[in-house]
């Protein structure tokens, strides 16, 4: 079945609550293992079945959110959402209770009570209001990047659209393009500073309310850390700012002098990696995801037989147009056993990143998607973005069909790109924490921090107010993360680290590197981050050693890098 042929019903919210308070009493008075075994795999079915509808009701949204029927379903979602938590909390201590958990476990591994437990921190029906109030201000932040409509160079533009020209090698035009949209941030910081201020303070007072003081823990449960703590995050922070850093910093000052450019570089500076212009994909979208299919056809029989899938069945959505909600993800139809990729195509080396990264998402889905419990489909979030960063590395086999005559300058950049991001993503992540432990801080303070830790973690940026908004450090405003998952950041970081050990290997043995990276997909979400690595023989990146040698290893490649040709 195409994507366009799913039907979308919205369910009867009465009639689900009902049924799940009915199973959850079927639970409890089993009389057999078998008994409630079969009830839970009645839930397992019936909850998939619900979790499609909401996803289709997102992505059609996504893809044009000024469908004004879409655009309903998404407040129905988000009202609903928080209602239905009560009920599905109220089945988790069922079966954390449930006399028949050792056979469960047997069955089906410990992790499943383990992650309960976590989601049993994460809610108590006093929250419910603050949940759905959450998820109106996310939706608003959505729709208002989504609105933007920029003026430039005669045409008007899309926050997406107008990312090429951000990246042109002409600097008087990549300048304007910076200011032109800094000027709308600037336009729009008032909402922006208004819905994050609320957001704030609404996830601080859950925190509260749940016992904790605040809504650093709370947010640590929702991402369901379940092998690591606040202390181990901290740690890593401050491994990145030690050995990462420096190496950015290096890869940075080494492009200002390419540029010929003054150190530290203005954001528009900074956008450029070569004077000749960033790498870009040959031809056309279709021509990017042909190049997709033979990439993935060489990569293995199950990666190919996936894509084509993909492409057959209309699951991706990469074109950029107007509505359209900005970034790119990927996720799952569970009715139909299928993934979803979302993305805005641009003309940038992103475009072969999102068929790469997304890609790997859906990969690591298409692989488990089969697995009982549902939830062992997937793993931890940060666990997730190893499937879909060490994919990036693997496209490297294909760089000459994505590329042509950019093949080398794609490479050079997306592992420094990759060097360089680690150390913004942990300042996305420390920003939080902040934020968090001092909820009362005006959007003033807060813009402060950020441009405070703009030095700690990124001194090669210049902050000289010549580009509205960037240089007066508040563009943690276009990091949608930070408005709609709190703490997500730190898990690419984390995962970009792993993806740098695929990336050593790929240089040695490509299909070694392969079967190491199947051998961790293959585990779906039945393990811990740290569980899943040390099974698939991979480092963890909370070990100091790790990070410091993935480091070491890809500055020696960077700087044996072979110019010749390119300027």
């Amino acid at each position: 079945m195409k994507f366009s042929e799913m039907p979308y019903q919205r369910p009867d919210p009465e009639a689900v609550k009902a049924r799940t308070q009915e199973l959850t009493g079927k639970l409890k008075n089993a009389k057999s293992y078998e008994e409630a075994k079969a009830v839970f795999l009645t839930y397992e079915e019936e909850e998939k079945a619900i979790d499609t509808m909401g996803s289709l009701a997102y992505v059609r949204h996504s893809i044009d959110t000024r469908d004004e029927f879409y655009d309903g379903e998404i407040e129905f979602w988000d009202e609903f959402g928080p209602e239905l938590e009560e009920y599905a909390q109220e089945w988790l201590e069922a079966m954390l209770v449930s006399p028949f958990r050792k056979d469960f476990e047997a069955e089906y591994g410990d992790l499943l009570f383990r992650n309960a437990e976590i989601n049993r921190k994460t809610f108590a029906p006093e929250i419910i209001e603050d949940m759905q109030k959450e998820n109106e201000l996310i939706t608003e932040y959505d729709k208002l990047i989504a609105s933007a409509q920029i003026p430039f160079e005669g045409g008007v533009y899309t926050l997406s659209q107008l990312t090429p020209f951000k990246t042109d090698a002409d600097d008087a035009r990549r300048l304007a393009a910076w200011k032109a949209e800094g000027k709308w941030y600037k336009e729009n910081q008032p909402r922006l500073d208004a819905i994050y201020d609320e957001l704030t303070h609404l996830r601080d007072a859950m925190g509260k309310k749940l016992g904790y003081g605040g809504y650093t823990q709370l947010g640590y449960y929702r991402m369901m850390r379940n092998c690591y703590t606040k202390d181990d995050v901290e740690q890593f922070r401050k491994a990145v700012q030690k050995h990462l850093v420096p190496v950015a910093d290096s890869i940075m000052r080494a492009q200002a002098k390419r540029l010929g450019k003054e150190y530290p570089l203005s954001f528009a500076d900074a956008a450029l990696d070569f004077r000749s212009g960033n790498p870009r994909p040959v031809g056309t979208a279709d021509d990017i995801l042909n190049q997709g299919q033979k990439f993935y056809d060489a990569l293995s029989p199950e990666t190919g037989e996936f894509f084509r899938t993909m492409r057959e069945e209309e699951l991706m959505d990469v074109l950029s147009t107007e509505g359209k909600e900005g970034g790119g993800y990927q996720t799952d139809l569970g009715l139909y056993e299928r993934p979803f990729i979302f993305a805005n195509f641009n003309g940038t080396q992103g475009d072969v990143e999102v068929v790469t990264h997304e890609a790997g998402h859906a990969f690591a889905y298409w692989m488990n998607r089969k697995r009982i419990p549902s939830e062992y489909i997937g793993p931890t979030a940060e666990a997730c973005e190893v499937h879909s960063m060490s994919m990036e590395f693997f496209g490297w086999m294909n760089a000459d069909g994505f590329f042509g005559k950019d093949a080398r300058k794609f490479k050079y950049s997306h592992l420094a790109g990759a060097l360089t991001f680690i150390p913004y993503g942990t300042m996305v992540d420390h920003f939080q924490h902040i934020v968090y432990e001092k909820p009362e801080m005006t959007p003033a303070e807060r813009h402060a921090a950020w441009k405070e830790l703009l030095g700690v973690y990124m001194p090669w940026m210049k902050l000289d107010g010549e580009i509205p908004f960037y240089s007066e450090g508040e563009g943690w405003q276009r990091q949608s993360h930070i408005y709609e998952v709190p703490f997500y950041y730190i898990d690419y970081c984390l995962a970009q680290t792993v993806a740098l050990e695929f990336w050593a290997m790929i240089q040695k043995d490509r299909a070694n590197a392969w079967k190491y990276y199947m051998a961790y997909t293959v585990q779906g979400g039945s393990r811990t981050f740290v569980d899943l690595l040390k099974h698939a023989g991979l480092k963890t990146p909370f070990d100091e050693a790790c990070l410091k040698e993935v480091c070491e290893t890809a500055t020696k490649w960077l700087e044996n890098f072979d110019m010749t040709g390119i300027e």
